[in-house]
């Protein structure tokens, strides 16, 4: 019997493409920074993650390739991203070939995630096949899935992917665990993201910090006053 091979994957996409969505709210500089910030939270938790027996990156772009090899994670080096879904699949076949037995899916803008909120999930047992879902703080988005095996089903990231990856599942005749984590729940796409997330305490996070020197929270609180 195959023994369990429990993996994280990170699909990281060129960050000077990133948070198209907040536009009307941000610079171009601005949402490049932005992302940069919580990549870092990211990583950073991702560092001290202690369940997964593999931590796999699948990008093109030049600096996550640099973060993977710092930290003695696989790259799964990609020519072209053509969407985040088509990424993660690919990659998801990548680690099945591999030996990996179950993939958590992680997204790169989780500024208060913490490590212990990642290894809660990889502990979970789930017998195939299963999977485990974290939306988003609306409840229509994947903000975190785990899939035993990890090519159980296709990826639908973007709008309403909570539901589509929910029926998916049960499709497949797949145990599903839906689960709650504020932390895990927290990404930022829009303003309104971005708005909730001013109101936690940020300042032990890169992403805090650069809200601050940026005066981004500034500049919404003078929004608000001036509307």
């Amino acid at each position: 019997m195959q023994p369990a091979m429990r993996a994280l994957l990170l699909p990281i996409k060129d960050l000077r493409n990133a948070k198209q969505r907040l536009a009307a709210t941000l610079m171009p500089d601005e949402r490049f920074g932005l992302a940069q910030a919580m990549l870092a939270d990211t990583i950073r938790a991702v560092q001290d993650v202690r369940r997964a027996h593999k931590i796999f990156v699948i990008t093109n772009y030049e600096p996550a390739i640099e973060i993977a090899a710092k930290n003695g994670w696989d790259v799964l080096q990609e020519e072209h991203q053509i969407s985040e879904s088509a990424s993660v699949d690919y990659a998801s076949r990548l680690c099945a070939e591999r030996g990996v037995t179950a993939l958590l899916r992680l997204p790169l803008d989780l500024p208060l995630v913490q490590a212990s909120d990642i290894d809660e999930l990889l502990a979970m047992e789930c017998a195939a096949p299963a999977a485990i879902l974290v939306s988003s703080r609306d409840g229509t988005g994947t903000n975190a899935i785990l899939r035993t095996p990890p090519t159980l089903f296709p990826s639908h990231f973007g709008p309403d992917s909570f539901a589509k990856h929910r029926r998916e599942a049960e499709q497949a005749g797949a145990s599903i665990i839906v689960r709650r984590n504020e932390r895990l729940e927290t990404d930022v796409d829009d303003e309104s993201d971005l708005r909730a997330l001013l109101r936690y305490d940020l300042k032990e996070t890169v992403t805090g910090k650069w809200i601050e020197e940026n005066g981004v929270a500034t500049r919404f609180k003078s929004r608000v006053t001036t509307v």
